[in-house]
């Protein structure tokens, strides 16, 4: 979890994350938008991930049962972990998520997932290469590649702002040696 004040650590605890509710919970039913309702033993919601954190580490009774069992969020279901096999920059990561890596981060602390792991690891050292290329190059970064450009999740366009200024600073730099010399 991040700081307290980080707004993305606060954005990505709000993603919802599909959980399956164990017992019969009574008079809970705002959790599903029934007010006044229950919530029965086996009712799927999606729920915050901070609240569904809570939720699932949350023991009752004398066999201990958990409130509820988590599932993969839809940002990295088997479909989107397939087309990310298949070639992790045609997916567009800000539609499944805003924060998608620090979201998939978050989960998988909950989750061992190692072929999630392996599969967002290599998405996102062939996406930085991408990323650093169009960032390098300005002609790629309004043509061909807007499209890729605007699929990048906050981590990724943070990634592209540093590649982009450094890009920048070192041909001012450069510049400035050419005239001195």
């Amino acid at each position: 979890m991040g700081s307290y004040y980080n707004i993305d650590a606060i954005l990505t605890d709000a993603q919802k994350v599909p959980c399956t509710f164990t017992l019969d919970l009574p008079s809970m039913g705002y959790l599903d938008e029934n007010t006044g309702g229950d919530i029965k033993a086996q009712t799927s919601i999606s729920l915050p991930l901070w609240l569904s954190t809570l939720l699932a580490v949350q023991r009752l009774g004398p066999s201990q049962v958990p409130l509820c069992t988590l599932d993969l969020p839809p940002s990295i279901s088997p479909r989107v972990l397939n087309a990310l096999k298949a070639d992790p920059r045609t997916v567009d990561l800000r539609s499944l998520a805003v924060n998608f890596y620090e979201g998939a981060a978050r989960c998988l602390e909950l989750f061992e997932e190692e072929e999630v792991v392996d599969v967002l690891c290599e998405t996102f050292k062939k996406r930085a290469a991408e990323i650093a290329d169009h960032a390098h190059n300005p002609r790629g970064a309004l043509g061909e590649g807007a499209d890729f450009l605007r699929g990048l999740d906050e981590m990724e366009r943070q990634l592209f702002r540093a590649a982009h200024d450094s890009s920048k600073a070192m041909r001012l730099w450069m510049g400035e040696m050419k005239r001195k010399s």
